[in-house]
This record gives C-alpha cells, sequence and structure tokens, in this order.
C-alpha cells in the first residue's frame, strides 16, 4: 500500500507537518510504503485557465506539477496537511489542488476513469482560532479535491485553538491521535 502525505503549509516543521509525520509513522508502522511532498517546495504555477485539459486530460504548464500528478493517481492513500487560512487553505497547498483541474477534465469530460477506485483521502489541519465553522471551506475544497484525483475521502483529523509554531506538541493526545488514525486507516484499508 502506498501513501502520499501532502505538506500544505508554507512553515517548516509546523503544526500541521508534526501532524502529518505521525500520521505517517502510524502507517508505516501497519505496514504502508510513504512518500510525502512539501508544497512550499515545488515551483508549480496557478492555473491559467486555458482550458487545454478539457480536450486533451493534461495540463499545458509544464513545471513541477507534471511530477506530482503521477504519484496523486498511483497512491492507494492520499493525505493533505494543510493549517487554515482565512477559512481555507494556504496558497502553497491551492495552487496544487486547482492545477488538478487536468484530472478533473479527464473524469468528468472525457470520461476517464481514475485508478483503483478503493483509493482514499484524509485531511489533517490546524487553526488558530476556535470558530465553530474555521474547517468548513477547508473540508470543501479538499472533497473536491480528493474526488478529482479520484479518491474517496475518509475523515479529518482537525485541532483548534493551535497556531503558534510547535503549539500542537502540547496538545495532550494530538500526536498520538495522528499516529494511531494513519495506523488504523492503513489497517482497514488493507482488509
Amino acid at each position: 500500500m502506498k501513501v502520499l502525505g501532502i505538506y500544505g503549509s508554507p512553515r517548516r516543521k509546523g503544526n500541521t507537518a508534526v501532524l502529518l509525520d505521525q500520521f505517517l509513522k502510524g502507517a508505516q508502522a501497519a505496514g504502508a510504503q510513504t512518500e510525502s511532498i512539501h508544497a512550499i517546495d515545488l515551483k508549480i504555477s496557478p492555473c491559467i485557465e486555458c482550458n487545454d485539459c478539457l480536450k486533451t486530460g493534461e495540463c499545458s504548464i509544464k513545471d513541477e506539477m507534471t511530477e506530482v500528478y503521477p504519484k496523486l493517481l498511483s497512491a492507494d492513500l492520499v493525505v493533505l496537511a494543510a493549517p487554515i487560512f482565512f477559512y481555507n487553505i494556504p496558497a502553497q497547498a491551492k495552487v496544487l489542488v486547482d492545477r488538478v483541474q487536468a484530472l478533473w477534465s479527464r473524469k468528468y469530460i472525457l470520461k476517464k476513469k481514475p485508478p483503483n477506485g478503493h483509493r482514499r483521502g484524509f485531511f489533517i489541519s490546524a487553526a488558530g482560532t476556535k470558530g465553530e465553522r474555521v474547517f468548513d471551506g477547508a473540508i470543501l475544497t479538499v472533497k473536491y479535491f480528493f474526488d478529482a484525483i479520484g479518491v474517496k475521502y475518509d475523515g479529518e483529523l482537525v485541532f483548534r485553538r493551535i497556531g503558534t509554531k510547535g503549539e500542537i506538541e502540547k496538545h495532550p493526545d494530538a500526536l498520538p491521535q495522528a499516529f494511531e488514525t494513519g495506523q488504523a486507516l492503513v489497517k482497514k484499508m488493507q482488509s
């Protein structure tokens, strides 16, 4: 089983990165092979809405996103970890999400089925505020992202009032919860 972790934060080793690290360790403990990419390290241009992908299923922009598409399509489990910026994911993650328009076009316009219909997606996030609906916008965005790449949304692990770098490590059960969630999800998918 292949698990792809996407670090979607502009902050290195931030709270969501710490959570994703633990999730991936849990997945490895359950026997999964893991790989990760950092959105901040990728030179990805935003979608220019040229609509070439509607005809070909391929993005006309040739940049580092070209290397990401096969990873998104070959992973059995895709995990996106990103903090909340103004009730959504930050630009570094959002540009990657927007560029899967090509995969959406393949699926919905060109009717090319994505690989293996049993693939799953999971979202990890932390927000500095306590707002009741602080994760709603991000979860909706992530659900559509997962749909476009052909994975079923399998849930989220989210934490409110975590904004300062390193603050998640002070949370009483966040890190064990992330580890256990990664482990449990992989075991569930293997059964």
